[in-house]
């Protein structure tokens, strides 16, 4: 026998309008949206949901996390000291705790350190029903060189021996045209969702730039061009505006992070369509210096905050004036839990940018980026009944998303939890 459920919402974001619109109601039939509209005509033994004084919205998306570790505070080492199973249950448990959030989907953006394919497994888990949790689209591992920033060995370096042993276990690091060919085609046969390239440096690790290219020209064309034949997308970890440029001639389907990006890369990006997951919250604490949040950084993550504080600033001008398919995404690795998505929110806010693009941004933008358009990230027929509520204000409260009161997904109703 078929299940419906009438939803009442008080206002509505259906992912699409840049409205809220009020006293719309939602049909569920089992696991989907059946109907859209006011004063629907509906059976009488119907259950019905009552979410008249809160706004509704598709459950939202977060396009970029990391779900390999339980506690930030920790994080390198449970990456360097942990065991596979550990870091596989990690993503169980992150999992959970993003649904629980509002964050009916999630995009996991890879993994350095082996993990037995534990995000590939859950991902599986999960949509067979064993375990609630947001659903994933998953990358195992992204494609690095030695000594880079996806390279977590170096945290070792000062004991080459044991350094070297955990190297060894990393599948997708190497050099060389055909390694690289060869590990995209092994990470899409393991179940890979789309392909990855740790293109540059970064802020959070203590031996490179956010500027370093770390792969050769040849290396990120081969393994863009591999992901293509093999009907995947390519994203690539990259910060700097000239590095972008060269990615996007190359072909790449998007970016992640793009902070330091210039206006030549917007442009070419922007006549490509090439979208960008910012990550903001991450620098907010030098752009608006924040002292006491810088400080739980390590030293090496905040000195070089301090010495591209200016190209930050520049690059997030740029990002908000561009007319880029800008995607929502986290990147939580320090200050805040990976599944605690609310807080970018509030980053976004905090920037000026209109409410409606970040929800945009967090649902129907980046329902295309995981390629699923036509199953998630708006409330219209036909879509999985992914549905989330929130009691304060989205249009102008900067912490809305971290007060979730209500989430459905896939027509399943389940508990909630507010962010810490």
């Amino acid at each position: 026998m078929d299940n419906y459920t009438l939803i009442k919402c008080g206002k509505l974001f259906d992912g699409i309008r840049e409205e809220l619109q009020e006293n719309v109601e939602i049909v569920v039939k089992d696991n989907k949206i059946e109907e859209v509209g006011k004063n629907l005509s509906v059976p009488n033994n119907i259950n019905i949901i009552d979410l008249s004084s809160v706004t509704v919205t598709p459950g939202l998306i977060d396009a970029h996390v990391h779900f390999q570790h339980f506690n930030w505070k920790e994080r390198r080492n449970e990456i360097v000291f942990h065991n596979e199973s550990w870091k596989a249950m990690a993503f169980l448990y992150n999992a959970r705790k993003s649904l629980r959030r509002g964050f009916t989907s999630i995009r996991t953006v890879g993994s350095s350190t082996y993990d037995a394919y534990g995000v590939i497994n859950t991902k599986k888990l999960i949509n067979m029903g064993y375990f609630e949790g947001s659903r994933l689209v998953a990358l195992p591992h992204y494609h690095y060189s030695p000594g880079s920033h996806g390279d977590h060995s170096q945290y070792l370096a000062e004991n080459p021996a044991i350094s070297e042993a955990m190297a060894k276990t990393a599948p997708t690091m190497g050099c060389g045209v055909d390694f690289f060919r060869n590990s995209v085609r092994e990470q899409v046969k393991y179940g890979a969702d789309f392909v990855k390239i740790m293109a540059t440096g970064g802020f959070s690790t203590p031996n490179d730039s956010p500027e370093d290219q770390q792969l050769s020209d040849d290396e990120m064309k081969a393994i863009i061009d591999t992901a293509h034949e093999l009907h995947k997308t390519c994203t690539a970890h990259v910060y700097a505006g000239p590095l972008m440029k060269k990615l996007a001639l190359m072909g790449i389907d998007g970016m992640e992070h793009g902070a330091m990006i210039d206006e030549e890369a917007c442009r070419i990006m922007e006549e490509r369509d090439i979208y960008l997951i910012s990550n903001m919250a991450v620098y907010d604490d030098v752009i608006d210096i924040n002292e006491e949040s810088l400080a739980k950084k390590p030293i090496f993550f905040q000195r070089k905050l301090r010495e591209y504080q200016g190209r930050l600033i520049e690059g997030r001008r740029i990002i908000l004036e561009s007319n880029l398919r800008l995607g929502y995404g986290t990147d939580f690795v320090a200050v805040h839990h990976p599944y605690d998505s609310g807080y970018e929110y509030e980053s976004w806010m905090l920037s000026k940018i209109d409410p409606f693009r970040i929800l945009k941004a967090a649902t129907s933008v980046n329902a295309g980026i995981l390629q699923m358009a036509d199953e998630i990230g708006m409330i219209e027929p036909g879509k999985f009944a992914d549905i989330s509520a929130w009691p304060r204000d989205l249009l102008t409260d900067p912490k809305a998303l971290l007060d979730c009161c209500f989430v459905m997904k896939d027509g399943i109703v389940y508990p909630t939890e507010k962010s810490e």
